[in-house]
């Protein structure tokens, strides 16, 4: 009878602390950040900056999780078949509103699939040489280009990433023929140009910046609507005669379908809190990189708006992933 009681009492108290557990206000445990990249590149950069913050708000740790390959949807794809806790959530380039233009089949739909966080940032992009390519103008290196077709071949951090697009356009639009090189991720690609494999890239001014001033890459152009602050000296490739070529890499926020909108409103409210700091700001407008908070409405309703005109910049540049 003794023996009966005590593992009733047992039982009991197991349950008990189990239900303390299950009570604890959300988080009670880390949390994993995916970065469908390899370490390295803008989405990591962002990614280990906002969460390393997020760790002192939360209270808990945040977990940066690289998880790269094909064009980001490796990743991105162990988020949307994620336990929706709030205890997994995806860190996400421009790239994820392109991927649905581009590959004949995804594992996971874009939309009914996950719960809009925030928006993170907004990054310039360059376009950058290795010194070895004798061009320091985007005009000499369009003439570099057309005398020696096909032998020029450019970099970018997956099929279908916004720089991958960016150069194909470049490419049609300058009636040129370089060759591209995916890499999986940002990381590998700046590698891979710093060591000479690859002529050109398209990158964040945020993972670039400290290869252009130490000079082991070029900068000829950026592709933002207009100058950056940061590098005023860089023209626009709008104003050199491609008005269509005009792209930045937006980072978003996001948790799998079926998260509770408790926990997206915490995660929200943080990770806004943060990003409007004046250190964060001011850290990020440093490389070229503007904070662009907002609501999860806005992210879903933006995310709708950029899957539609991706679509029609896929079919002009020719990209598809099969």
């Amino acid at each position: 009878m003794k023996r009966d009681l005590l593992f009733c009492f047992f039982l009991g108290a197991l349950s008990f602390n189990a239900g303390i557990v299950h009570s604890q206000p959300y988080p009670n445990k880390p949390i994993r950040l995916v970065v469908p990249y390899p370490p390295g590149g803008g989405t990591d950069i962002i990614a280990r900056i906002v969460g390393q913050r997020l760790t002192e708000s939360l209270g808990q740790q945040i977990i940066v999780d690289n998880r790269g390959g094909a064009g980001g949807t490796i990743g991105t794809d162990i988020v949307a078949k994620s336990v929706p806790d709030g205890y997994t959530i995806l860190m996400a380039p421009t790239s994820h509103v392109i991927n649905p233009s581009i590959y004949s089949k995804l594992p996971y739909d874009t939309v009914k699939d996950f719960v809009p966080i925030t928006f993170a940032v907004s990054a310039t992009i360059l376009l950058v040489v290795h010194p070895s390519v004798p061009a320091k103008s985007v005009k000499e290196l369009i003439a570099l280009a057309k005398a020696k077709p096909g032998q020029l071949n450019f970099g970018s951090a997956g099929n279908g990433t916004v720089f991958h697009l960016a150069a194909e356009l470049f490419k049609r639009q300058a009636g040129i023929d370089m060759i591209h090189v995916p890499f999986k991720g940002g990381g590998p690609t700046i590698a891979n140009l710093v060591a000479g494999q690859v002529s050109l890239a398209f990158e964040t001014m945020l993972a670039l910046s400290p290869f252009v001033k130490a000079g082991r890459v070029r900068a000829l152009a950026v592709a933002s609507a207009k100058r950056s602050s940061v590098m005023p000296e860089l023209p626009t490739i709008a104003e050199l005669g491609f008005p269509s070529i005009v792209a930045e890499n937006w980072y978003g926020v996001y948790a799998p379908a079926g998260t509770s909108k408790t926990i997206i409103s915490r995660l929200n409210t943080e990770i806004v809190k943060i990003l409007r700091t004046r250190e964060v700001k001011e850290r990020f407008q440093g490389l070229g990189t503007e904070v662009v908070a907002s609501t999860p409405e806005e992210l879903a309703e933006y995310i709708r708006t950029e899957i539609e005109k991706w679509s029609k910049t896929a079919k002009e540049a020719g990209a598809r992933v099969d």
